[in-house]
């Protein structure tokens, strides 16, 4: 028997989350992340041969790190333990350990230890594991907001492969809920649904590439919103505003954009009038402060540099103080940071020697290292002579860039702020 709108409805708003019905199954329905998951890339030419090592996934939330791992482990058929490294302890691993070294033991295979979180693991947690990895019971995939690098051991490190994810586009998020609403069976297929395109434009630009936050204003408009007599749940922007579980902004699309780009434009052009004035239009408008502070500090660099480096000190301290104190406190020093950036005198000089190295490191990636710049603590006899600057009262003229780049200059200094004292500096080095 069919089942009616209403039935189909409370079926469907009681089962299990949006977000993790529609979780992805496979590579080929995985949403975003082409440069991680792409036709030619590693994972996926790794699953291929069926063969991946141990793995940690970093990046915001709700990108995709722990359905991958979901996915991995499905598609090499192994079996997988997940645990969170906030509420488990070294004795949770250990557990985890003994079982896959019985199961390695007799079937020759690995078991794929999922932990979200993983940074938040103790050095303990952490060294219990290695040698679990190294014997190959276990195949690690830690998924983690925090860079690695910094928040993690060295140890697990050097052991995993490091896998940096970005923020979903709006045309994914877009995508994806539009997915949502036609997929019959873990979707909304059986309901009758319009989501209007102010709507969808709404969710997916304030979910800031955070697909399970978009999933759940979805999820929260359908079940908040009342069929209309002809038994269609539609969801326009007022809707999409009240679910979406973010700052509403009072402006459109493009204005929010073109108030960004004017902030960024004023603090180049050191008006700190305008600054200010767009900074605070931007924050009444919705705005998240974080997003202004992270201009800033790019700003602070790009634009001042070295000409005065206390610009990018400040602009850090400023994001310190409206993550830590928010706002209103937090906007006196973020008023101080916008004048102090607009009022430094300004070079891109850093920006311009970054932009030089990179396209030289793209296109020169096997240039040797001079032989006095090598690692000789090994035994050698008359290792190359490595000329030890202070030796010399701080400096000593030496070739340090291959020989390919060896009269590259990268790093110009302008004329302005502290770069005028650098100018002489470098033409006294040169000679």
């Amino acid at each position: 028997m069919k089942k009616s709108q209403e039935e189909n409805f409370e079926e469907i708003i009681t089962s299990t989350p949006l977000a993790e019905r529609m979780r992805a199954n496979s590579l080929d329905e995985f949403i975003g992340q082409k440069h991680i998951v792409g036709e030619n890339c590693l994972i996926r030419r790794a699953l291929k041969v069926n063969r991946l090592g141990s793995c940690i996934f970093y990046g915001p939330p709700g990108v995709g790190k722990t359905t991958l791992a979901y996915i991995i482990a499905n598609s090499l058929g192994l079996e997988y333990v997940k645990l969170n490294a906030v509420s488990s302890g070294v004795a949770d691993a250990k557990k985890v350990i003994d079982s896959a070294k019985k199961m390695f033991e007799l079937t020759n295979k690995s078991t794929i230890l999922i932990l979200d979180e993983c940074h938040r693991w103790s050095k303990a947690q952490s060294d219990c594991v290695l040698e679990a990895m190294e014997r190959g019971y276990i195949t690690f995939i830690g998924t983690t907001t925090e860079n690695p690098h910094i928040s993690m051991t060295p140890a697990i490190i050097s052991r995993c492969r490091i896998f940096k994810f970005q923020p979903l586009s709006l045309e994914d998020i877009k995508d994806a809920l539009l997915l949502a609403i036609k997929d019959k069976s873990r979707g909304y297929g059986k309901l009758k649904i319009k989501i209007d395109s102010e709507a969808l434009n709404h969710i997916a630009m304030f979910a800031n590439g955070d697909l399970r936050t978009s999933y759940n204003a979805l999820e929260l408009a359908v079940s908040t919103t009342p069929a209309g007599k002809d038994g269609v749940i539609l969801i326009d922007k007022s809707v999409a505003k009240e679910c979406i579980q973010q700052p509403v902004i009072s402006v459109d699309e493009n204005l929010y954009y073109d108030m960004l780009s004017a902030f960024c434009k004023s603090l180049r052009g050191s008006d700190s009038d305008a600054a200010l004035y767009w900074a605070e239009r931007l924050i009444q408008a919705g705005c998240d402060p974080l997003l202004i502070c992270r201009r800033l500090i790019a700003h602070a660099s790009e634009d001042v540099g070295m000409a005065d480096s206390n610009a990018a000190l400040l602009a850090m301290v400023a994001m310190y103080a409206v993550k830590n104190l928010g706002l209103p406190e937090g906007n006196i020093p973020l008023a101080h940071a916008i004048i102090y950036v607009c009022e430094a005198e300004k070079s891109n000089s850093v920006k311009m020697a970054l932009t030089m190295a990179q396209e030289d490191a793209e296109f020169h990636p096997d240039d040797n290292v001079p032989e006095h710049l090598k690692n000789y603590h090994y035994d050698i006899k008359n290792p190359p002579a490595y000329k030890y600057p202070h030796d010399f009262g701080g400096y000593v003229k030496q070739q340090y860039l291959p020989n390919k780049l060896k009269d590259r200059v990268y790093y110009t200094p302008s004329n302005n702020g502290r770069e005028r004292g650098l100018v002489k500096k470098k033409d006294r080095f040169k000679n």
